[in-house]
């Protein structure tokens, strides 16, 4: 039996990093795990930066309210769900998700946890697990699953290698360049027909 497992930014919604530069006006949050594989030191920037702005978690929940699915993903996933089962392995966080789930019809979701001060400041973050979405696709092999998986970012490369069946969507050209063995899509509909051909093997 097989489980899918998904990055949940620049796969099925928009990132919300980068959506929270163009509401703020500050191109700094543009930056992402596509652009810096130490996520540590990129949410010790982040961090940082929201504080030097004045910033906090009821500025990014607000850009968050008005994010949508990226066109296509909802019916993206209501197929592949009706078919197999599928769980977010994401690096986002708690308090971060919870609209997004709901408009993507609440699918399961692995992700992190902020740090939040009483006064909505941002001050730290605590990880499920660390490298957690190759740990969570070994786990679920240890009690007999089959995974395939599927991200963007460099930090999805380690569960897509260490599953059965591994994908690229929507990658930057590096990414696909240097990982020329790992198959890469740009439409929803050619990325189901991979994931389904692998199902019916």
């Amino acid at each position: 039996m097989y489980v899918t497992c998904l990055d949940l930014e620049g796969v099925l919604v928009p990132e919300i990093w980068i959506a929270f530069a163009e509401e703020t006006g500050i191109p700094e949050f543009r930056r992402t795990t596509r652009d810096e594989p130490d996520y540590d030191k990129l949410m010790k920037f982040r961090i940082n930066l929201l504080k030097e702005k004045g910033l906090g978690l009821k500025e990014i929940q607000a850009t968050i309210s008005k994010i949508d699915p990226l066109p296509g993903a909802k019916e993206f996933m209501d197929e592949l769900r009706s078919i197999g089962q599928v769980i977010i392995l994401s690096d986002t966080f708690t308090q971060f998700a919870g609209p997004l789930m709901k408009k993507l019809g609440w699918p399961t979701i692995f992700c992190n946890t902020l740090e939040v001060a009483p006064n909505g400041e941002i001050t730290g973050y605590k990880l499920r697990q660390s490298n957690g979405k190759f740990h969570a696709v070994k786990a679920l092999q240890s009690i007999g699953f089959e995974t395939i998986a599927a991200g963007d970012s460099f930090n999805d490369l380690a569960m897509i290698k260490a599953s059965k069946a591994g994908f690229l969507f929507r990658s930057t050209e590096k990414i696909i360049k240097d990982n020329p063995e790992i198959p890469a899509f740009t439409e929803y509909k050619d990325f189901l027909n991979a994931i389904k051909n692998v199902l019916n093997s």
